[in-house]
C-alpha cells in the first residue's frame, strides 16, 4: 500500500512496542504454530489524509490468515493522530474497532458530503463500520489510544 514504511528494527520501532507494551501484552498465539509476538509494524504518515502518524500493528504475516488485516493493533501515540476519512467499499470488507486503551472521537458518514455522526470512544467500546460507510478515528486523549481491528475479508 502507497505511504506504508514497514518498521522492522531500529529507534522508532523500539519506542512504538514499548509505549504500547506498557498496557497491553503483544503476544500471538496461532493455532497450530509456536507462539511468538507480532509480525511487524506498518507506519503510515497522515493516512487517508489524517494528521500525524498511524502504526499498524500486524499480529500474522501475510499468508497466515485469508486477509492479513484481519487482526492488528491501530496505534495512534499522540494527540491529534489520526486516520481521516475512508471507506473499505472497494474492497467489500467491513472492520471493528475495539479499543484497549486511550480516548479518541469517531466519526462516520454515508457518502463523502453526508452528516457526520460522532462519538468519544474508550476502553472496552467497539464500532461496526460497514463496507459503504466512510469513518475516522482520531486520538483526543493524553495517551496512546490503542484498538484492536477485526477486517473481514468478503472478496
Amino acid at each position: 500500500m502507497s505511504g506504508t514504511v514497514i518498521l522492522s528494527e531500529g529507534a522508532e520501532f523500539d519506542h512504538v512496542i514499548q509505549e504500547v507494551s506498557r498496557y497491553i501484552h503483544l503476544y500471538v498465539m496461532p493455532f497450530g504454530k509456536d507462539e511468538r509476538t507480532i509480525a511487524r509494524i506498518d507506519k503510515r504518515e497522515n493516512m487517508y489524509g489524517g494528521n500525524g502518524t498511524v502504526y499498524l500493528i500486524q499480529m500474522f504475516g501475510q499468508n497466515e490468515l485469508a486477509n492479513n488485516r484481519l487482526a492488528a493493533y491501530m496505534v495512534l501515540l499522540n494527540n491529534g493522530d489520526e486516520s481521516g476519512f475512508h471507506t473499505h467499499n472497494a474492497r467489500n470488507e467491513e472492520e471493528l474497532y475495539v479499543v484497549v486503551h486511550g480516548t479518541g472521537e469517531y466519526r462516520e458518514r454515508t457518502g463523502t458530503e453526508g452528516a457526520v455522526r460522532k462519538k468519544v470512544l474508550q476502553k472496552g467500546d467497539i464500532t461496526a463500520i460497514n463496507s459503504i460507510g466512510y469513518h475516522s478515528i482520531e486520538n483526543t486523549g493524553d495517551e496512546p489510544l490503542i484498538m484492536f481491528v477485526i477486517t473481514t475479508n468478503n472478496p
